[in-house]
């Protein structure tokens, strides 16, 4: 098959039908900009998901990339690397890690996360005390992986996936009440984003993530931040937990890490690390001297006040600008987020209809994305223009009127 002759249908034919992508098949991008096969032009408020934290071809992460290519492609680990140092030296400077353990993805430092808590409650605590509980959050989303989509509170990700692992508690989010009710010495574990992301771009209320920390404390359990999504500058601080007033035990970071490079990173203290002792965790890419390569570019990059107050107030100008729209439209409900991982839920009569109005958006050259059916979510490049989100306010408008035009669908 000629390269020519790739289109949507060969999804189908060659890909297994766990995905169900658009018409539109990118091939090339520039900034928040990017090209489809006919070379229509579309602005990228998607990100890849939060991933193209600098948008598509940023010089640093090009030249980062071009530069480890023509020395070190992969090592076993076997062997350690120059790069994986670098950044684990850097990401333990910034932060309140004192290591780290790196993988491929979000799923995969979650799993890593997961299994360090169980790991280190049976260390300090014994086979016998029982002490394995994991409680997690409904509306949560942590991974694919049996474990980590067992431990996310979605129950549409692990249907007929059963029996999934045991020890798992799920709570309402933003709920002190019923977490002080739940956590007992059994609990090993309590993990948190600190801003849902999958479950509709809901911020973490100060008080429940301050009463988290209280209360792993006190019941003698680790307290994880799940920081795939809101990590990596997407709040406008480097890891959102900067800005809460409260430490993890553990962190995880993906997604923005690499700006589009796979890369995964489980962050931790040293006496927690310690139950990850040789042999007991592995990966066979972890650590991979390109990922790490492009990573450290992407953290020397956003390690940047004013790159990140540019975030916090490229936020205010879009969520201004969804507000102005929604004045005219009555579309949304409710504009929510921080940073740029914003939301906005879809007003009632038009709930369940996220998917349309992504449609509209691609229509006039627009990318957005879902948080679930009733939320758009948008998650650009923490570098975008602002001529582009002019101009992308623009097409929403027109994205926005497409849509009332149509109607609801019953």
């Amino acid at each position: 098959m000629s390269e020519t002759a790739v289109t949507r249908a060969t999804f189908d034919q060659v890909m297994v039908p766990c995905y169900m992508p658009s018409d539109v098949i990118p091939v090339r991008g520039e900034g928040s900009r990017l090209w489809d096969q006919e070379d229509r032009e579309y602005i990228d408020l998607a990100g890849g998901i939060a991933v193209t934290s600098l948008g598509h071809r940023h010089p640093a992460l090009m030249r980062a990339l071009q530069e480890q290519a023509d020395k070190l492609w992969h090592l076993s680990n076997i062997f350690t690397n120059e790069p994986a140092l670098r950044l684990g030296k850097r990401l333990t400077e910034l932060t309140f890690a004192e290591q780290v353990f790196f993988c491929n993805s979000g799923a995969e430092a979650n799993e890593a996360a997961f299994k360090l808590a169980r790991k280190h409650a049976w260390d300090h605590q014994g086979s016998d005390a029982g002490k394995h509980e994991i409680i997690s959050f409904t509306g949560s989303f942590h991974g694919r992986t049996l474990f980590t989509v067992s431990v996310g509170g979605q129950m549409k990700y692990r249907t007929g996936f059963e029996p999934v692992p045991a020890g798992i508690t799920h709570l309402p989010y933003n709920d002190i009440g019923a977490l002080e009710s739940a956590i007992s010495e059994r609990t090993c574990a309590v993990v948190l984003e600190p801003m849902l992301g999958e479950g509709g771009i809901i911020p973490g209320d100060p008080a429940f993530i301050q009463a988290a920390r209280r209360l792993c404390d006190q019941h003698q359990a680790l307290l994880i931040f799940d920081e795939v999504q809101t990590g990596a500058g997407r709040t406008g601080a480097l890891y959102a937990y900067m800005e809460c007033g409260v430490t993890p035990d553990i962190l995880t970071s993906a997604k923005g890490l690499g700006g589009g490079f796979p890369i995964g990173a489980m962050l931790t203290t040293r006496r927690i690390a310690a139950s990850f002792g040789f042999g007991s965790h592995g990966t066979t890419y972890g650590g991979n001297p390109l990922a790490c390569a492009v990573a450290l570019a992407v953290i020397d990059t956003l390690d940047n006040p004013e790159l990140m107050a540019e975030v916090k107030r490229k936020s205010d100008l879009i969520i201004r600008e969804l507000h102005s729209l929604n004045q005219r439209h009555a579309l949304f409900s409710d504009i929510r987020g921080k940073g740029l991982l914003i939301g906005a839920q879809l007003a009632h009569h038009w709930q369940g209809q996220a998917r349309r109005l992504l449609d509209a958006a691609r229509d006039q050259g627009l990318m957005l994305l879902m948080a679930g059916p009733d939320v758009m979510r948008l998650t650009p490049s923490l570098v975008i223009p602002d001529d582009d989100i002019h101009e992308a306010m623009t097409r929403l408008d027109r994205a926005m009127n497409q849509l009332i035009s149509e109607g609801p669908e019953s």
